[in-house]
């Protein structure tokens, strides 16, 4: 059982690893959404995401012939290092079984934490298999990542922490893949203030429980595809269900290019990189269908890699038409380009990548191609340069823009 005295046990167990991440008001989101939003920083954490707090709390309550013994866990990454963190400062062994396609730097820094790490699998269930066959044939203590009652009450920590910075809260919006953090907030919020509205948002490429919602029962996903990796999970935990079916008020399901929207939004509005699955909650606001209500968004990780990041901003920044490519067939003779450019010069465009091909045809005196890609200032100013090039007679075209 979740109960009020073990939350309360996990909340001042926790402190004992966390970092304080106080509430953050955000003017931009506030603005575009029509309520109080707030954020809760949890990618701020030493091990950059929420995980440490059941991992932690999880391992204080083991017996020490159950740490002497190793401990194993499989995870796409947060929980790894959760893991790997406690069993440091406990002086446990860890093991820690990850999905082939876990970004590098998770993988590292779980290294780097002191656990071995093993590679197994495409998604995470497939992990966990193999990490529960490891346990089995070494006689390691395993550490599930979020279907285990006491994992999901560490996690519930967090709503202790929401609550004593805002006490009159409405809403609060969690990121879900297994369903631990969902289960340890939302159950703590419902014990505190029934009042308040407690929302799981899980990628749509991925969601596990929203399938099992509508079957009433718990069921697997013949696969997932989601950019969101840390949530990219098939089955909800089987222990959690019951407090996810009572406790959670609604579920909404979120597409990849929102989280790419979303990343967008964190980096210019509030300097803060926060990865995929942590976004979920803040590209759900503009699903919320109210206004004038204190709503937290938990920022449940900051774990993203460079080249992701890299490729994040770059499909960002071309789906909100801040950069666009466009084909033009000119004449292959002197001053050609530079009328071109001036037009752009002139709608006030900023180039900043040119292809000029002159085996476009082979009559070259007819055409050759340039492609030029621009900046814009969004769709409007777009919309403007492209109108001034084919009001010069330049016929521009559209092309897949490539940085």
């Amino acid at each position: 059982m979740l109960t009020l005295d073990k939350f309360e046990e996990a909340a001042e167990k926790i402190r004992e690893v966390t970092l304080p991440t106080p509430l953050q008001y955000s003017e931009y989101f506030s603005r575009q959404t029509g309520n109080k939003v707030y954020l809760k920083p949890e990618n701020m954490q030493l091990t950059g995401a929420y995980k440490v707090r059941g991992a932690y709390y999880k391992i204080s309550t083991l017996s020490e012939e159950e740490k002497k013994k190793g401990l194993i866990t499989a995870s796409a990454g947060n929980h790894a290092q959760g893991v790997a963190y406690a069993a440091r400062r406990c002086g446990a062994k860890a093991v820690v079984v990850m999905p082939t396609t876990t970004p590098l730097i998770k993988v590292e820094r779980t290294k780097n934490l002191g656990a071995e790490v093993v590679l197994y699998g495409d998604v995470y269930d497939q992990a966990c298999e193999h990490a529960l066959e490891l346990a089995k044939e070494h006689g390691y203590t395993f550490i599930h990542p979020f279907n285990d009652l006491t994992v999901a009450t560490g996690q519930g920590s967090i709503m202790m922490e929401i609550i004593k910075d805002l006490p009159t809260v409405d809403y609060v919006l969690v990121p879900v893949g297994g369903g631990g953090l969902a289960t340890g907030v939302s159950t703590l919020a419902k014990l505190l203030n029934p009042h308040i509205r407690v929302i799981g948002v899980e990628p749509s490429g991925a969601a596990c429980l929203t399938a099992s919602l509508k079957a009433g029962k718990v069921v697997t996903l013949p696969s997932a595809s989601t950019i969101a990796d840390g949530t990219a999970v098939l089955t909800p935990g089987d222990q959690l269900f019951p407090y996810l079916q009572k406790n959670l008020d609604q579920v909404l399901t979120i597409d990849d290019d929102e989280l790419i929207a979303a990343f967008l939004d964190m980096v210019e509005n509030h300097k803060m990189v926060v990865e995929n699955s942590g976004l979920l909650p803040v590209a759900a606001l503009k699903h919320l269908d109210v206004k004038n209500k204190k709503v937290v968004c938990i920022l449940s990780g900051g774990n993203m890699d460079v080249i992701t990041m890299a490729s994040v901003v770059q499909n960002g920044l071309i789906m909100r038409d801040r950069i666009f490519t466009v084909s033009v067939l000119l004449p292959d003779k002197p001053g050609s380009l530079v009328r071109v450019a001036q037009v752009i010069a002139n709608q006030k465009g900023n180039v900043i990548k040119l292809e000029h091909n002159q085996f476009y045809t082979t009559n070259r005196s007819e055409a050759v191609e340039l492609r030029v890609t621009i900046e814009a200032f969004g769709t409007a100013h777009k919309q403007a340069i492209l109108s001034d090039l084919e009001k010069n007679g330049f016929r521009p075209r559209l092309v897949s823009a490539n940085l």
